[in-house]
């Protein structure tokens, strides 16, 4: 088969490119241009007019220990509660229902940041009654982990409600570098969820399991669930929030979850 004159010469400029510099020439072959990075995700999707810094526990139970370790957790999150002189607060606290069982699952909210969380931290470590606590909770527990989380700027600040009502929590493990991505198609999406008082908070790890995402929602009943996520599929734009969310997705799970009787969402 005979080459075209043009490829010909084509061919031997490059080769004769790569001959000179392959480092640089095999470099500018398979260059990847990207727009430069201007500021971190978390800067760019938090909210700025607060410091709120949040965390969340997740403690696999021995179920036979499950009535203690509520009540136990009530009293010492109500102590907490009474005394000022600690920067932090729950915003939730509940059992699952549905997905992993005998599970229990706190939000924490620290007023101030990492400093809030460090001083709260410092004095949970001098307070006889709470080790006492941690304590008698290790007999009860199999395994816990937490994370550390920021809140997105355009969702609804979590705040106590009256119930009785049944919470969902949606995690979404997002695939590295599709953070800013994720904010931006759900900055525009959330108007779409907001017209039954579902949405309660929307947040991001900073430390712990990376890329993750938690959606909490507030909802009468199931039947009340199944009834809002139809709707959200009738109002024009909620397709297109799925169709350009789901590629960033890598993996996904929903606890169906109840509050403990302490707990500020009921």
């Amino acid at each position: 088969m005979s080459r075209n004159p043009m490829q010909s010469a084509g061919c031997f400029a490059i080769l004769k490119s790569v001959q000179a510099n392959p480092e640089t020439a095999v470099d500018s072959m398979f260059a990847h241009k990207v727009d430069a990075r201007k500021d971190a995700h978390s800067n760019l999707l938090s909210k700025k007019d607060t410091s709120n810094l949040y965390k969340i526990q997740f403690h696999n139970v021995k179920p036979e220990c499950m009535e203690a370790y509520n009540k136990m957790s009530d009293e010492v999150q109500k102590e907490l509660h009474r005394d000022a002189d600690y920067p932090c607060e729950v915003v939730g606290s509940w059992n699952t229902w549905y997905g992993e069982q005998d599970q229990a699952v706190h939000l924490w909210r620290y007023s101030g940041g990492y400093p809030a969380l460090t001083e709260c931290l410092h004095k949970l470590n001098r307070n006889m009654v709470y080790l006492a606590f941690r304590k008698e909770r290790s007999k009860m527990l199999i395994s816990r982990c937490n994370q550390l989380l920021l809140e997105f700027s355009f969702w609804n600040e979590p705040a106590p409600r009256s119930g009785p009502n049944i919470y969902e929590l949606r995690t979404y493990q997002l695939v590295p570098g599709t953070m800013i991505e994720w904010g931006n198609n759900w900055a525009r999406a959330i108007k779409y969820r907001q017209e039954n008082n579902e949405a309660v908070g929307g947040f991001f790890t900073q430390i712990g399991e990376l890329y993750l995402v938690h959606h909490l929602w507030a909802y009468k009943d199931l039947q009340s669930r199944q009834e809002t996520r139809n709707a959200a599929w009738l109002k024009e734009g909620w397709d297109v929030n799925v169709h350009y969310t789901m590629p960033l997705i890598q993996k996904m799970e929903s606890r169906i979850m109840i509050p403990m009787e302490h707990s500020p969402l009921q």
